[in-house]
């Protein structure tokens, strides 16, 4: 048996553990697993070096779309700790303005009081068209939603709207790597996947069938075996 390997799993915008339920009996057996806070800074770097501060020694890192973003930053600033890489429906490029614009709009809604509005604007993008009506996942991205709250989503998205483009730093990274992106994701669609694969060395890609962003509640036997996949490799 190998030695236990820590992993340290990094939710997206508007999620909380929530997001990694379905895996997480099948990740503790790899070794502790740990959830990182992201709601208490305003710009990714500063997320980054807060996760890390209290991440152990060495670990594997998984990070789902704003968390894949934060997971590259980890992987930037300490690369020696980071032994193995997964980035679940997420991209390595810089905000697009019609992404910022949208998040200018949605921190508005939000300073306005209509907070409790946003989880029904991002269910279209965050699901795939097939699932938006399931009441069971609309339940949990709403209870994400209000373990968020307004002020930590405010930050979040500044962060997002902040970030830079993470590409020149990707064919410095040295861990075994995961790209794991669902076939019908359209708020980071499988060409920007297909890119950070392109440009990690060591990576395998993986496209989930009937699958949009939130892959981990979707289709969570496919993305866990893909994750066991990789700790094994």
């Amino acid at each position: 048996m190998t030695d236990p390997l820590p992993i340290v799993l990094v939710p997206g915008l508007l999620c909380t553990p929530r997001l990694y339920a379905e895996q997480l009996p099948y990740l503790w057996t790899f070794g502790p697993v740990t959830i990182a806070d992201h709601r208490r800074d305003a710009d990714v770097e500063s997320i980054a070096r807060r996760i890390l501060a209290s991440a152990p020694p060495r670990f594997a890192l998984v990070g789902l779309s704003m968390g894949g973003y934060l997971a590259n930053t980890i992987t930037r600033l300490a690369p020696e700790r980071v032994e193995r890489l997964a980035l679940l429906s997420s991209g390595a490029r810089a905000d697009t303005p019609e992404a910022t614009e949208r998040r200018k709009k949605q921190i508005a809604l939000t300073e306005a009081g209509r907070f409790r509005e946003i989880p029904d604007l991002l269910m279209p993008l965050f699901l795939h068209e097939r699932r938006q009506s399931d009441a069971g996942l609309q339940r949990i991205v709403r209870s994400m939603a209000t373990e968020t709250g307004p002020e930590a989503f405010v930050r979040q998205l500044r962060a997002l709207m902040s970030r830079p483009d993470a590409r020149p730093f990707l064919p410095m990274f040295r861990c075994k790597t995961l790209v794991l992106v669902g076939a019908d994701d359209t708020l980071t669609p499988p060409e920007l996947s297909r890119e950070i694969a392109s440009l990690i060395p060591d990576s395998r890609l993986v496209v989930v069938p009937e699958c949009g962003h939130l892959s981990t509640l979707e289709q969570p036997e496919a993305v866990t075996n893909a994750l066991v996949d990789w700790l094994k490799a």
